[in-house]
């Protein structure tokens, strides 16, 4: 028999403050529309300041700039298909963003973006995508903040491209 492989999902979260209000997106999920961060899944070879800045821009249209990590979170979800379930472990920042790249599309499980307050956001906590949307925003509104560098990124391998001559910005001075 094979043993089963498991691996949490890591994922991140852009927390985005403009005057009181919060911008959050309302998405397609196997739940229905549901709200949440900008969030998304951590992809092959990113750091995790790169993918909550694309996370963010493909969610929004809006590019993100990082500015603190405010908490990493864990949760479990069982699946019926999965026996050990699933495991998420996501990293929220917050940060500002600049306004809507013109020409640029929502992803398509996006159906909008909304700027809400705490109040509203707690008022439809059911809707949340899980229960983390609200804990990561009522840490951030009780100041929790952790430098950037908290995470550490080791200098990932040069890619077979690069080891041919053609060099990419090194990522070692991004340390999330």
């Amino acid at each position: 028999m094979k043993p089963q492989t498991w691996a949490a999902h890591v994922t991140v979260a852009a927390i985005i403050e403009h005057h009181g209000r919060f911008l959050v997106v309302e998405e397609h999920t196997a739940d229905g529309l549901r709200l949440n961060q900008p969030a998304g899944h951590l992809e092959p070879g990113e750091t995790l300041l790169e993918a909550v800045q694309r996370e963010t821009l493909e969610e929004t249209t809006q590019p993100f700039t990082p500015t603190a990590l405010v908490g990493v979170y864990m949760t479990h979800v069982d699946q019926p298909a999965q026996p050990a379930g699933i495991t998420y472990l996501r990293f929220a920042y917050c940060g500002t963003c600049d306004a809507p790249r013109a020409g640029s599309t929502l992803d398509a499980d996006i159906v909008r973006t909304l700027w809400l307050s705490a109040d509203e956001l707690r008022a439809c906590a059911p809707r949340h995508r899980t229960p983390l949307v609200m804990r990561c925003f009522d840490d951030y509104l009780a100041g929790q903040r952790f430098p950037l560098d908290l995470v550490h990124t080791h200098a990932l391998a040069p890619k077979a491209h690069e080891a041919h001559g053609k060099h990419s910005p090194s990522r070692t001075t991004d340390n999330s």
